[in-house]
């Protein structure tokens, strides 16, 4: 895709499906070593109360990482990519994954693990996500690796790549059809949509809101379906926190 340039002004009254890691907070070396501000919690507050709770936040994390990270259990989230998530109503719904083939290919990468300590694999419940971003000469031989072992899998499974991890998942449930779902459901249903995410996986949930005539968001560099684009985490916050001041709505 070409040059994409900066989105229309947003409107309070549109839906918002975030991702988290590299959309609202900067990404670290490792999951864990993220930390969360209070000017976040104070922005993702707001705007959850003022849309009338039409926002929701759409992650590869999962959903119990999500809550301890930062502390907001009413929310509405889906974790490891649409695989889980609570909706407004606080009602959980999960598509299972095949648990023996999953196993199956944690066994497999133990060794690898042993033999290779800037390797992390993280095991989220549903997926097995494997990051080499302690390790990134790594990366062609991780990708080699879990796109076999998936392989071997027979199906169920597809690959996720993302920014130096590659996720292994069960097939056909993505950020995309996560957001399908929330906007069949109240308080989203009716509204415009608006995507915003910085990876890979994140091409999923621009694709189904460009389906449906919304403002698709890359952050960041890099090619991408997405319509518009902001440069990093902050123009992000400062994005949304121009809907939290009233303006008129463009569509």
């Amino acid at each position: 895709m070409g040059r994409i340039g900066l989105p229309p002004k947003p409107c309070i009254e549109w839906s918002f499906f975030l991702d988290v890691d590299g959309t609202l907070l900067d990404i670290a070396d490792t999951p864990d070593a993220v930390r969360v501000d209070t000017a976040l919690l104070d922005l993702i507050g707001r705007l959850h109360r003022v849309s009338g709770g039409a926002m929701a936040l759409v992650s590869g994390r999962s959903l119990s990482d999500l809550e301890g990270l930062l502390g907001m259990p009413r929310l509405p989230m889906a974790g490891q990519h649409g695989l889980e998530r609570r909706d407004a109503a606080g009602r959980l719904w999960i598509h299972a994954a095949p648990p023996a083939a999953k196993c199956a290919i944690k066994e497999a990468l133990a060794p690898v693990l042993a033999r290779h300590p800037g390797l992390l694999l993280e095991d989220k419940g549903l997926t097995l996500a494997l990051h080499y971003r302690l390790a990134p000469h790594l990366a062609a031989y991780a990708h080699r690796l879990m796109t076999q072992l998936v392989k071997e899998a027979g199906g169920e499974l597809e690959i996720q790549k993302g920014k130096r991890v590659v996720e292994i998942k069960p097939a056909s449930i993505d950020k995309g059809t996560a957001v399908a779902e929330y906007m069949a459901e109240s308080p989203f249903r009716g509204r415009y949509p608006v995507f915003i995410g910085d990876d890979l996986n994140d091409e999923h949930g621009f694709a189904e809101v460009n389906i449906l005539g919304g403002t698709s968001i890359k952050v960041g560099k890099g090619s991408s379906c997405a319509r518009f684009r902001l440069s990093n985490v902050a123009a992000v916050r400062r994005w949304l926190g121009e809907a939290l001041k009233g303006r008129a709505c463009i569509t």
